[in-house]
C-alpha cells in the first residue's frame, strides 16, 4: 500500500483543469507495474515519485501515459511538485524545488502559484514539407488560415500552428488518425479584451502517437513550447495567459512568463482533489 494523490492542475476551479494521478514512494515499482497502473488510471498522465539519483534533485518523478513513458512533461510536473510538497517534502531551496526527470532537471519555483522553468527546446524551426501537408490535412486547414507552423518540441515532439482566429480554433474538429504520430498545438492570438478572462492566447493540443489518440485538456509542455516560439518571435508579449480545454469542457489558465534572461516560466493552479492508497 503507498499513498496517492489525484491534482488537478492549471484551474482555480475543481475539475476544470486537468486531472494527474501521482503514487507516492514508487521505488520499488518496475517498469511493468507503473505502465499498469497508468493503464487503470487512465489519465493523460500518471506520475511516480522516486528517491533522486542526483544530489542537486529533491525527488525523482517517472511521468507515464496509458502507453509509455514521457521525458518530460508539464502539468505532471507541476502536479508532482505539488503532491512532494503537500507530502511534507523539504526542497534544498526555500523556493525552488528541482525536480529529476528522463529529461534532466527541471526547476519548479515556488510563489503564489507553482511555475515551472521551460526546458530548452530539442527540435525548433520550420517544418518540412511532409509533415506540414499532414498537419493541414488532419486540421482541414487552409493554407490562408496558418499564419506560422514551427516545431517546438521540448520532449513530447509537438508541432505548434498559430492559426487567425481563436474561436474558430474552437470549433474545430480535428481527424485524430491523421496526424500519424504527430502531436499538434494549435494556438491563436485573442484581441485585447475580447477573452472573458483576459486570456491571450486560446491553445488546444491534439496527439496520436500510435499508443493514445485524443485532445489534451491542459497542457504544460506546449504552452512552454509555445511560449519559446512565439514570444521571441514579436508574436506575443513577455508575460500572458493561455486558456486551454475550453472545447471539451474545461477552463485551464495557463501563467506565462518569459524574463529577461529568457527563461519561461509556466505556472498554474494546483490542488488535491483525492486522496488514498493505493493496493495492488
Amino acid at each position: 500500500m503507498r499513498d496517492v494523490r489525484m491534482v488537478d492542475v492549471f484551474s482555480s476551479t475543481p475539475f476544470l483543469g486537468n486531472a494527474l494521478a501521482v503514487v507516492h514512494d514508487a521505488d520499488d515499482l518496475g517498469e511493468a507495474d507503473m505502465a499498469a497502473i497508468a493503464r487503470w488510471t487512465n489519465l493523460s498522465e500518471t506520475t511516480f515519485l522516486c528517491a533522486p539519483t542526483r544530489p542537486d534533485a529533491d525527488y525523482r518523478v517517472r511521468i507515464w501515459t496509458t502507453g509509455g513513458e514521457l521525458p518530460f512533461a508539464g502539468h505532471p510536473t507541476l502536479g508532482s511538485a505539488h503532491a512532494w510538497l503537500e507530502a511534507g517534502g523539504v526542497p534544498r531551496d526555500a523556493d525552488v524545488v528541482v525536480q529529476e526527470c528522463a529529461a534532466g532537471l527541471v526547476r519548479v519555483r515556488r510563489g503564489s502559484l507553482l511555475a515551472f522553468e521551460a526546458p530548452p527546446l530539442v527540435r525548433s524551426g520550420p517544418v518540412g514539407t511532409a509533415d506540414r501537408e499532414r498537419v493541414t490535412s488532419a486540421l482541414g486547414l487552409d493554407a490562408g488560415e496558418v499564419l506560422e507552423m514551427a516545431w517546438v518540441d521540448n520532449g513530447p515532439g509537438w508541432v505548434g500552428v498559430l492559426l487567425d482566429d481563436p474561436e474558430a480554433l474552437l470549433a474545430r474538429r480535428v481527424d485524430l488518425a491523421r496526424l500519424d504520430g504527430l502531436k499538434v498545438g494549435l494556438a491563436a492570438r485573442w484581441p485585447d479584451g475580447a477573452h472573458p478572462d483576459g486570456c491571450g492566447l486560446e491553445v488546444r493540443a491534439f496527439y496520436a502517437d500510435g499508443r493514445d489518440a485524443s485532445e489534451d485538456p491542459v497542457t504544460g509542455s506546449l504552452n512552454a513550447g509555445l511560449a519559446q516560439w512565439l514570444v521571441p518571435a514579436g508574436l506575443m508579449p513577455p508575460r500572458y495567459v493561455a486558456a486551454q480545454g475550453g472545447a471539451i469542457g474545461r477552463a485551464g489558465r495557463i501563467e506565462v512568463t518569459v524574463e529577461l534572461s529568457g527563461a519561461v516560466l509556466v505556472g498554474g493552479a494546483t490542488r488535491t482533489l483525492v486522496t488514498g492508497r493505493l493496493g495492488g
